[in-house]
């Protein structure tokens, strides 16, 4: 109600400005002295631009944008909106009258309502920033931005936008030789990168903001180390994409963290063709409650979807999850299950139940030392669990099953890395005799996941480390929750069934490298004040993880971050016998008898043998 009398008013506005540019387009056209045939076409063009401007405005959606927030983008659809509109204005008339409008009238018909109504959005948003918006004293805090582009005006208006609460820029900071001594915003460029150090001795700086969203995690690692010796508070601006994703809070000027080191390229959604499978559709997550589930549940519900289904086994993070969904999505319909996959009649009675059209399996146990000494839970839980749902999902027809792999899977040395490979062979198999569109998708490590390096060397930092390392030549891959939890949504509105998507990961990372950033943003020096102790390769562990394995190879799709793995043979018999003999004796089972049976289904399984590291 209150959008259409928003719209109503804006239209009658708009209706009373195109009448004065139509007036004042005859009228200079011909300095006032107006002949009753020309009057005649002015009460024609009148008219006719009247009811045009007003549909074409409404057609090019100029009453559905908030113009506090006018830039160039919303004077160029004005300009092609009131081009489209003249042009109709001209041809009504010429029907109507049937007159022609002179080519002077037309010119300044089109140029006067560009003014007019251009004008008046751009005075709304003068308004808005400089008379409407209540202005508080602000901080004394001096500011200094590293970067003198779109994301270095975008921090400056961010702070001015906060009454200049949180610090004044007083300068900014640019590599390139051409902005130097030049001004944006009244505000000038002081300098490059080396000359950071004199700059905030010279003008007493209090903070340094990086705004460099699309610098390489090397680039941004250099800054920071600069920074940092100059004592001062150092914070970052991401870009507008990691904003509007959810990777970073809408505050965006923020803390340096070390997923900013990385320098990853933003992920970018194809909206209209992911929304295209989840709006309206019953969506089910299975490990709902873990970093990975709970993520892809925050994402799906961006796209309304008809009801969100949280499958897990531990109640506490389901509890968790539902809550916070609620409290977001007040309007949304959120089932919680609380289920174990091995389960298979409850597996079955829940997708019966609620007959999902989108499944996303993230349930799994991950842990590689830990499953290195509990195999046969790995067997039971990653292998039958999958095979479980894989079934009910066949049962009830689901549109889409989608299965969150791990790089782990390629020429496995552990056992769940090898009982996941299991799982993406259960998938492709279960894809060729189903409706379902079954599909797997192999992504590396993610940062700040349950388990992973960055919670456990933050824990060890805050306890004075040593922050232990198992290799010095180890590496991973890694991505964000949100990156991964995205990309795994839209693989899934890219599936025809059978795939394997691989998500682009980027550059490997040394562990090293990692362990030796956090110290540093958390304050300390590495080897001064907090110890880094090798303690040599684990149980199932590699030097180097892939996503591939030789004979895979990739297509590329049409995200550029995510490929298709070429399909190896699957022995569909063996993975039954595997099946068959894990739900019968599953507990049961010996360490070398899992071994042998998944040795047996994946022949490239090599278990390696721990390499102790002496400390460095």
């Amino acid at each position: 109600m209150l959008m259409r009398k928003r719209t109503l008013l804006l239209m009658l506005v708009d209706a009373m400005l195109v009448n004065l540019a139509a007036f004042g387009s005859f009228y200079i056209r011909f300095e006032g002295d107006i002949s009753a045939q020309d009057l005649s076409i002015y009460y024609h063009t009148a008219w006719a631009a009247t009811l045009l401007y007003l549909a074409v405005f409404y057609v090019f959606g100029l009453y559905k944008r908030l113009w506090q927030y006018a830039s160039t983008g919303e004077l160029l659809s004005i300009v092609f909106a009131v081009t489209v509109g003249t042009g109709g204005t001209v041809a009504l008339v010429y029907v109507l009258a049937p007159q022609r409008v002179p080519h002077s009238v037309a010119a300044l018909l089109w140029f006067t309502t560009v003014f007019l109504i251009g004008g008046s959005r751009f005075i709304w948003r003068i308004l808005q920033e400089n008379v409407f918006t209540p202005h508080v004293p602000g901080s004394q805090k001096q500011v200094l931005i590293v970067g003198a582009g779109d994301a270095g005006v975008m921090a400056a208006r961010e702070l001015k936008n906060r009454n200049f609460r949180e610090g004044r820029p007083v300068g900014f900071i640019d590599d390139a030789a051409k902005k130097q001594r030049l001004q944006l915003m009244g505000i000038p460029v002081l300098g490059t990168r080396r000359d950071i150090p004199r700059i905030v001795k010279g003008h007493n700086i209090d903070e340094v903001i990086i705004a460099m969203p699309s610098a390489s995690g090397e680039a941004v690692r250099e800054i920071v180390q600069i920074c940092e010796k100059t004592g001062v508070d150092l914070k970052i601006m991401p870009g507008v994409i990691n904003v509007l994703s959810g990777q970073v809070d809408a505050h965006p000027i923020r803390e340096i963290q070390v997923e900013d080191l990385l320098g990853r390229e933003p992920v970018e959604l194809d909206l209209e063709q992911v929304a295209g499978y989840l709006t309206g559709e019953t969506v089910l997550v299975s490990g709902g409650g873990g970093s990975i589930g709970s993520e892809i549940c925050r994402q799906v519900t961006k796209f309304n979807p008809g009801k969100l289904i949280v499958v897990g086994h531990g109640e506490n993070s389901v509890f968790d999850i539902e809550q916070e969904l609620r409290s977001d999505y007040p309007g949304l319909d959120i089932v919680t299950e609380i289920l174990d996959i091995k389960d298979r009649d409850k597996v079955q009675l829940v997708f019966q139940k609620h007959r999902p059209g989108v499944v996303f399996h993230a349930a799994a146990h991950k842990h590689v030392p830990l499953m290195e000494r509990n195999p046969e839970e790995a067997l039971k839980n990653n292998i039958v669990g999958s095979k479980n749902l894989a079934e009910a999902a066949d049962a009830v027809k689901v549109k889409t099953f989608v299965l969150i792999s791990t790089d782990k899977a390629v020429n496995p040395t552990s056992v769940m890395g090898t009982t996941k490979r299991v799982a993406e062979m259960i998938i492709q198999s279960m894809d060729k005799h189903s409706d379902t569109r079954f599909v797997a998708v192999r992504f590396g490590n993610v940062l700040g996941s349950r388990g992973s390096v960055i919670p456990t060397f933050k824990k060890q930092i805050a306890k004075g480390g040593p922050v232990t390392v198992t290799h010095p030549e180890m590496v991973r891959y890694f991505m964000t929750i949100p990156e991964a939890a995205q990309l795994v949504i839209q693989a899934g509105a890219m599936a025809e069934g059978g795939e394997i998507f691989i998500l682009d990961m980027g550059k490997p990372v040394k562990i090293l490298d990692l362990a030796r950033d956090l110290i540093r943003l958390s304050g300390f020096e590495p080897e001064v004040d907090i110890q880094i102790k090798f303690t040599g390769i684990r149980p199932g562990e590699k030097l180097y993880e892939e996503l591939l394995t030789s004979e895979e190879g990739t297509t590329a799709t049409k995200h550029k971050r995510i490929f298709v793995a070429k399909p190896n043979s699957i022995n569909e018999e063996k993975i039954e016998e595997l099946i068959s003999i894990i739900r019968e004796r599953g507990s049961y089972l010996s360490r070398d008898e899992v071994i042998k049976l998944l040795q047996g289904v994946v022949p490239a399984f090599r278990r390696q043998a721990p390499k102790a590291v002496a400390n460095q």
